[in-house]
């Protein structure tokens, strides 16, 4: 056990006042990019320890079939999560017209056609990643590059944050496509894509419901095609994969305010998703 009462005593102390004193300890051991937290459970948050002595943490932990050398992760945990929340809430300060002037992840999701108010509820990032977010109270893109970019130099970062701040550094598109809906070789972002990702997620309904109301002109435009008779291919094909696309109509369908047509005959119907439009 390399931790001491006095770290301990430091630690707790200074992350007593953190907004993140109620998130899971597996959520930010996720964050940091280190081993997971072992023990599982919703009250397994700093706030379960903090109010503690460093012996009485040492004893809750063994009572809990854990080491005592465990409170040194406990330890690393709270110090690493101070580091990397203390330069957020300074840089969320930050005026727009300095960002936009400093910061290269703004100037890239320009480049890309990404809009900086898509909320970050709407991306494809890993619930701890979220729920991160969240407590940081980083609710767009743009917020996320302004806060990403004044991170202290040695400030480490893992999972999906690290992940999305890496494709917008290097304009990995490939890597943008996972988190976001973009789709490679084009600009900006898609409702297609957004559904697609949506299927994925528990709360798909919810999540389709948002993309919907983002992307209202893109829905509109769907739903003007359909009703002229026209052709979804040019929507849908960009998924490329036949299975998906299927889905992603599935759950996009309760949404269209357009009455489409019946399914043709099943020796007459198209294969794949656009027989389900009912083409012939």
């Amino acid at each position: 056990m390399k931790s001491t009462a006095q770290d301990w005593n430091e630690a707790r102390t200074a992350f007593a006042s953190s907004i993140m004193v109620d998130t899971s300890l597996s959520s930010l051991a996720q964050n940091l990019d280190g081993p997971d937290w072992p023990i599982k459970g919703k009250d397994e948050t700093p706030a379960k320890y903090i109010d503690l002595s460093f012996e009485e943490v040492v004893e809750l932990l063994q009572l809990k079939g854990q080491p005592p050398e465990r409170i040194d992760q406990l330890v690393g945990l709270l110090k690493e999560t101070l580091a990397f929340d203390s330069p957020f809430g300074d840089m969320v300060e930050q005026t727009q017209a300095a960002s936009e002037r400093d910061n290269p992840l703004l100037k890239n999701l320009a480049k890309l056609g990404i809009p900086e108010n898509f909320p970050i509820a709407l991306t494809a990032l890993e619930p701890g990643t979220l729920e991160f977010c969240k407590l940081e109270k980083l609710s767009t893109l743009g917020e996320f590059a302004v806060a990403a970019q004044g991170m202290a130099q040695n400030v480490i970062v893992g999972g999906d944050f690290k992940k999305l701040l890496n494709a917008l550094s290097h304009v990995d598109e490939a890597t943008l496509a996972e988190v976001l809906p973009y789709r490679r070789g084009q600009k900006g972002l898609h409702l297609i894509e957004a559904i697609a990702q949506a299927v994925k997620v528990p709360d798909a309904a919810a999540r389709a419901e948002q993309a919907t109301t983002w992307f209202r002109e893109e829905l509109a435009a769907l739903e003007k095609e359909l009703a002229a008779g026209g052709s979804a291919e040019r929507y849908f094909v960009a998924l490329g994969d036949p299975a998906l696309e299927q889905r992603a109509v599935d759950l996009l369908r309760p949404h269209l305010r357009v009455a489409l047509p019946k399914a043709a005959a099943p020796e007459k119907k198209k294969g794949g998703l656009f027989g389900w439009f009912g083409r012939k």
